[in-house]
């Protein structure tokens, strides 16, 4: 298999030839020996690259979620590194006034609420608006490209963790991704993908050959994405989803929670693929800070069965009902709850609240289905 990246470096440069590059990238941006995206563009012959652009967690990967990241000079190159997670989120003119194209070199992690691909987006408006080329470097979907599902973006909920209406997995590439914005949601910009070689829609990451270089710090494992479009909706509760730990995503608890019951319980919905387990841990930073929680971890047996979306939903409905005294949604200091702008919509938290997830459950199916057919046009590997 060979990465966007490796092509282009063979054979596609002359896509930049006698132009001048930036590039959109990070750590995750590596080729199959580990060697940075940044330092191979910087020491090829034919490629003029003169500044970088920096998403969430910044250029190296060294910021926490949520961090405003500063502009700052690459200290392995020395050069300029714009950020696109802080004062702005949308490339200025003046950012791109001395580019005639730009290149996307990120690893997504295949859930909507990953905020790279919207990076992505907004650097395709700031493109089409400046008469930019935009070139996307393709990358695998880690967690594959065949299962969609979720419900989409309402109108309203739109935020930097749900920008556009796709569903919480999406089973797409970035360079798909981009298609898919240019023709579906209007960023229009001069769009060109670099195709990768030998990856098909049934392969996840440890089916690559490529080592996993973690996207952002609570990324740690493959396991940890294949669980993420469920369980990152407990950001939005007064659970801990395991920040400050070794497995973020993967287990999760509260002081309050038996672990033991709670396992128990769980297993007992028969939920497809997966296996829960006892877990006691003591995060180190963000909730519960230094106090032990109890919960769970869960285990995947069956990564073809296993349904991250729903099974997220009905282990935190399962939280909700076992411990109404405890459990919370967290209250938003303005605005919407942020479950709210994790799921897309208010409906999902309402239906927690009122004990019934049937509805919501026959609309997401319709949505992640329409999808399904929208996406088909725009994929680019069998």
């Amino acid at each position: 298999m060979k990465l966007g990246l490796d092509c282009f470096l063979e054979r596609d440069y002359s896509l930049v030839e006698k132009k001048r590059v930036g590039l959109l990238s990070n750590l995750t941006g590596v080729n199959q020996s580990l060697q940075p995206t940044i330092d191979l563009l910087y020491q090829h012959s034919k490629v003029n690259l003169v500044s970088l652009f920096a998403p969430e967690h910044g250029i190296r990967g060294d910021a926490k979620e949520g961090e405003h990241i500063e502009f700052s000079i690459d200290p392995h190159t020395g050069l300029l590194v714009y950020s696109l997670y802080g004062q702005t989120r949308k490339p200025t003119p003046e950012m791109l006034e001395n580019i005639d194209v730009v290149l996307f070199d990120l690893q997504d992690i295949g859930s909507r609420y990953y905020t790279y691909i919207y990076s992505m987006a907004y650097m395709m408006e700031a493109c089409q608006e400046q008469n930019k080329t935009f070139i996307v470097l393709d990358r695998p979907n880690p967690i594959g490209g065949l299962n969609v599902e979720g419900n989409l973006v309402e109108e309203g909920f739109q935020s930097f963790v749900g920008l556009l209406p796709i569903p919480n997995r999406h089973g797409m590439t970035v360079g798909e991704l981009a298609l898919l914005f240019k023709h579906e949601f209007g960023y229009q910009c001069d769009l060109h993908i670099v195709k990768m070689e030998g990856w098909s829609r049934d392969r996840l990451h440890n089916d690559t050959g490529y080592a996993w270089v973690p996207p952002s710090p609570n990324a740690p494992s493959l396991d940890m994405a294949l669980l993420y479009p469920g369980t990152c909706l407990i950001e939005g509760t007064n659970l801990s989803e395991g920040r400050g730990t070794a497995k973020p995503f993967e287990q999760f608890g509260a002081p309050f929670i038996n672990g033991f019951e709670l396992a128990q319980a769980i297993n007992r919905l028969h939920l497809p693929g997966v296996i829960a387990r006892q877990a006691s841990f003591v995060p180190t930073y963000q909730k519960y800070n230094g106090t032990q929680c109890h919960g769970v971890h869960l285990h995947l047996t069956d990564t073809s069965l296993y349904e991250p979306f729903s099974s997220g939903i009905k282990i935190i409905q399962l939280i909700a009902e076992r411990y109404p005294e405890h459990f919370r949604f967290n209250k938003p200091t303005s605005g919407h709850y942020m479950f709210d702008l994790l799921a897309g919509t208010d409906s999902l938290r309402r239906a927690i609240q009122n004990g019934d997830l049937t509805s919501f459950f026959t609309t997401s199916k319709k949505q992640s289905e329409a999808f399904l057919k929208q996406r088909s046009r725009y994929l680019l590997y069998s």
